[in-house]
């Protein structure tokens, strides 16, 4: 086969016991299948829930804490102990691992966006496995990624995954809820994500994880925008993330003829946008149908406040067209809007280059 990219992101469900409590049985079959992967020659990252399921109990918790502060107080304690359990059984296997801490910082800042494509493309060159999660500890709500499906998500675009392999508790997408309908049936492929899809998917997770069907299809949704091709199901034994890879994976498999967006358009696709433009429709045939950069003569409203660099998002008449990072502040655009270039006095012609633009 040939070599490729694989994030695997391995959910709370499927590393807990009915307890809430680290399964050292389900994480070795997971290490084992991870590490078959490796040998293989593929480059493998993984994204690992299980830190506040690794650590609760040694603070005295009966069960899993429900508040911000132990949380992350029981991540603080159980992260160590998580990665010194991988670390010490990928050591068995001849593969040195690595952990990677992030935030939405990380994703969200160009310049920390870039670095960390280094870093990880620095540690895939050199044979190391990363371990990635959210860093819980001091994260706060407004900054976290919800669950660690989309931090697998965006993950997987950030170092050009061929695939993003979503392993939970459930077998796959169904077209309703299969512990409540027993005539529930699995979708086995998907090309895309609808919205229908995401209201159909609203049922919660399990009582150790964050994230249920829903989350991880608002994942999937991210990840093929970034060209990466997206399997959410279950397995077990060495074998089961080859079988994954080879079509014959137990869960539903999303995604078809992607194009793998450069760094660049991957930024520009999962930051969080600071306001939004309004334009005309000569605007929006010019920047849709000619491939032209979005000029001020073409913008009629805009909303929010935002800087020079910043992401914005633009809507035509009727519709959202895409995202762009916006050349001009938004006090320098509301001095600017309907003018033609000649009668400005900006440093640049174009609000929008066209190079850093995705369609939406």
């Amino acid at each position: 086969m040939k070599k490729k990219r694989i994030v695997v992101k391995i959910g709370s469900s499927s590393l807990t016991n009915a307890k809430g409590e680290i399964d050292h049985e389900k994480l070795q079959d997971h290490i084992g299948a991870l590490a078959i992967l490796k040998q293989e020659g593929h480059d493998v990252l993984l994204v690992s829930s299980g830190a506040v399921a690794a650590g609760f109990r040694k603070l005295g918790y009966p069960s899993r804490p429900v508040t911000l502060k132990g949380k992350q107080a029981a991540a603080a304690v159980g992260q160590s102990l998580l990665i010194q359990y991988y670390s010490e059984s990928f050591h068995d296997h001849q593969i040195t691992a690595a952990q990677i801490l992030l935030t939405r910082t990380d994703f969200s800042k160009k310049e920390r966006y870039k670095n960390a494509y280094a870093t990880f493309t620095e540690l895939l060159q050199r044979g190391v496995l990363p371990i990635i999660n959210e860093n819980d500890t001091v994260s706060i709500t407004e900054l976290t990624f919800g669950d660690n499906d989309m931090l697998s998500a965006l993950v997987s675009g950030l170092v050009h995954a061929d695939h993003l392999i979503i392993l939970t508790d459930i077998n796959g997408f169904y077209d309703d809820n299969p512990f409540k309908n027993p005539n529930a049936n699995r979708i086995h492929h998907l090309n895309e994500i609808t919205d229908d899809m995401l209201t159909l998917a609203t049922d919660s997770g399990s009582k150790v994880g964050t994230g249920g069907m829903q989350s991880k299809l608002m994942a999937a949704r991210t990840a093929l925008q970034a060209g990466v091709q997206v399997f959410i199901g279950t397995g077990k034994g060495p074998t089961k993330l080859l079988e994954i890879l080879n079509g014959y994976g137990d869960g539903t498999y999303i995604g078809k003829d992607l194009t793998v967006l450069a760094n660049q358009k991957q930024w520009l696709s999962i930051t969080e946008v600071s306001g939004k433009l309004f334009i005309d429709k000569g605007a929006e045939k010019a920047i849709l149908m000619n491939g032209k950069s979005l000029l001020p003569a073409g913008v009629y409203k805009i909303e929010g406040e935002f800087c020079k660099g910043d992401v914005v998002e633009v809507y035509g008449e009727s519709n959202l067209l895409g995202r762009g990072e916006v050349l001009y502040s938004s006090e320098e655009l509301l001095q600017a809007l309907g003018k033609r270039t000649n009668e400005i006095d900006v440093t640049s012609t174009e609000v929008i280059h066209r190079d850093k633009w995705i369609k939406a």
